[in-house]
């Protein structure tokens, strides 16, 4: 479900070329504070996938909401207590 989140996200991502030494920009609009750059498009969207899934764990620790992606949800992540058996 985290995967398929990441990818619909990288695809309603928007790029475009900064002056930088890292021209290529990207973003989420749908998630607040989700960008990143790379020297080059692929590089970008590998840096941009990282970054969503550091916000996402982010947002999860902190029992933050994420927004749904094109009809994606990923919900509250409820820690379950596993005990040993001895």
């Amino acid at each position: 479900m985290i995967m398929e989140y990441i990818n619909e996200a990288l695809a309603q991502a928007r790029y475009e070329i900064i002056e930088d030494e890292k021209p290529y920009y990207g973003e989420v609009s749908d998630l607040p504070g989700v960008y990143a750059t790379g020297k080059t498009l692929d590089e970008c969207r590998k840096n941009l996938a990282e970054v969503i899934d550091g916000w996402l764990i982010i947002h999860l620790r902190r029992g933050m909401q994420i927004p749904p992606i094109n009809g994606i949800i990923i919900e509250e992540i409820i820690p379950v207590e596993v005990h040993a058996r001895a």
